[in-house]
């Protein structure tokens, strides 16, 4: 019987990152249950009340075992085991930081670049901010231009603030968007979530636009937690 254990709150240098230690568990499962190739694992809601593990959690330890090659995620059908996994999971592939982490660390940060923004904007970094929205309008519906446009978009509002600090730090932000982050956009990353997106980008830039600071705050932190909810609960 597999036993529950209590995941570290957080990771560290010395620890491995959270959602590979969910990795390894899920690994275990698969071996102490006898999950054969080609089978189907439980469902994520199952998977996480038996790992005792958040659905965010959950689902970046799959992302990280697919990029793994150990298991394969069919949309509309289940996440099934493409190969039997050897005792230690040392050969899953090190992405970086998990989506979530750096949604949380945006969400704090770029509430408040987009606050600072509002009060001390010039016409022309509204207007840069202006064009990265519409560049992005314009590539909606291509991957990589509008993944620049969305960075461009960010970045502006960075810039915005006079704080090259601001600046740096969201791109470094920005840089941690690996593979697992991509994995799992590709895997939920609609027209309509797209369309929600640019709705999202508009009302920040009208916020900014209207030096309003509060407005700006609520729009961006509403914009990072409803991108939250949508890889979190697919």
């Amino acid at each position: 019987m597999l036993k529950k254990t209590t995941l570290p709150a957080e990771s560290n240098a010395h620890e491995p990152r959270l959602y590979r230690v969910v990795a390894d568990r899920i690994q275990e499962l698969i071996r102490n249950e006898n999950i054969a190739a080609g089978e189907r694992l439980p469902s994520e809601r199952d998977l996480a009340t038996k790992l005792s593990v958040s659905r965010a959690s959950l689902r970046e330890a799959l992302i990280a075992l697919e990029l793994g090659g150990v298991i394969e995620v069919r949309g509309g059908s289940g996440v099934y085991v493409s190969e039997l996994p050897e005792p230690a999971a040392a050969d899953l592939p090190e992405a970086g930081p998990g989506p979530f982490e750096v949604l949380s660390a945006r969400r704090l940060i770029e509430s408040e670049i987009a606050a600072i923004a509002a009060r001390v904007a010039t016409d022309s970094a509204i207007d840069a901010i202006l064009q990265a929205v519409v560049e992005m309008e314009k590539h909606h519906a291509n991957y990589s231009s509008n993944e620049q446009a969305d960075r461009n978009f960010h970045l502006a509002i960075a810039r915005a603030t006079g704080n090259s600090a601001l600046v740096g730090s969201l791109n470094y932000l920005w840089d941690q968007r690996g593979r697992l982050w991509h994995k799992l956009k590709e895997h939920f990353q609609t027209e309509e979530l797209r369309q929600e997106t640019l709705k999202d980008h508009r009302r920040i830039l009208e916020a900014i636009a209207a030096h309003d600071p509060a407005a700006a705050r609520k729009a961006m932190r509403a914009h990072l937690e409803r991108v939250t909810r949508t890889f979190s609960r697919g």
